[in-house]
């Protein structure tokens, strides 16, 4: 195992059966890591991460790619079985993951009434409403849908299952950028609106996207965590958040 080397960002609970490592407790944090690993033959996806995720904000996670992102994430939504360590997360939890993911033969209204018998705590009033404010054709098949709107349909199909947190793998990867603006925009208005004191964690390699939106950063890199903290006190030192990333990344490549 690698020796020790993340710092110390911010934690919470997970679903019960998801594997060694995982624990089902009430915290007052939304992520709580310790000494969590993942590998693959001879590599560490992530190495000896120890973090925590503050509860009721939007959180950031940003890295190149390699860096452990979506391992941590999928390791989050019990996707994963650690190798090592401890993950802790809320139980009710809305995953998007990479592409935004939706089926194409499925109108969109046939995707809201998948996600009405699936899910105990469907809020279908919000779904219709999200569906209306995203100007999506509840007729129209989501394989006909542009990127912008299956990602917004996959927002939907989360936030409405009512988590408590929600967390998106590149949500904005390959929207164009005012399908980005619209989408991040959503996220916000959708973790409010919710009135649960929704946590949202987003991946991104778009430093701008992530200060506009974030309120706390986590920077993972070479599989380890190497800077957590709120965006306001780490842009306290006068540096922007995009050369304070470039920074971290250059030393960790060292």
């Amino acid at each position: 195992m690698p020796g020790s080397g993340c710092q110390p960002g911010v934690s919470g609970w997970h679903r019960a059966g998801t594997g060694a490592g995982v624990d089902l407790c009430t915290v007052d944090y939304a992520i709580e890591a310790n000494g969590l690993g993942k590998r693959y033959g001879r590599r560490w996806a992530l190495a000896d991460c120890t973090l925590a995720v503050p509860a009721g904000q939007v959180v950031g996670l940003v890295g190149p790619n390699g860096a452990g992102k979506t391992t941590f994430m999928e390791l989050a939504v019990g996707l994963l079985r650690p190798t090592s360590g401890t993950i802790k997360v809320r139980q009710r939890t809305g995953f998007v993951a990479q592409g935004a993911p939706v089926y194409d033969g499925l109108s969109v209204a046939d995707h809201l009434r998948m996600g009405q018998a699936l899910n105990t705590r469907w809020d279908a009033g919000f779904a219709r409403r999200r569906v209306r404010e995203a100007g999506l054709d509840p007729r129209q098949q989501a394989g006909r849908l542009s990127g912008g709107q299956r990602a917004q349909l996959a927002l939907t199909l989360a936030v409405a299952k009512r988590p408590e947190l929600l967390i998106l793998d590149e949500p904005v990867a390959n929207l164009d950028p005012l399908a980005r603006r619209e989408f991040l925009d959503s996220v916000a208005h959708a973790a409010t609106a919710s009135g649960d004191g929704v946590t949202v964690l987003f991946s991104s390699h778009l430093i701008a996207d992530l200060e506009r939106t974030c309120g706390y950063l986590i920077l993972l890199a070479a599989s380890r965590v190497r800077l957590a903290g709120t965006v306001e006190s780490l842009l306290a030192g006068g540096q922007s958040l995009d050369d304070l990333v470039v920074s971290c990344l250059r030393e960790a490549a060292r």
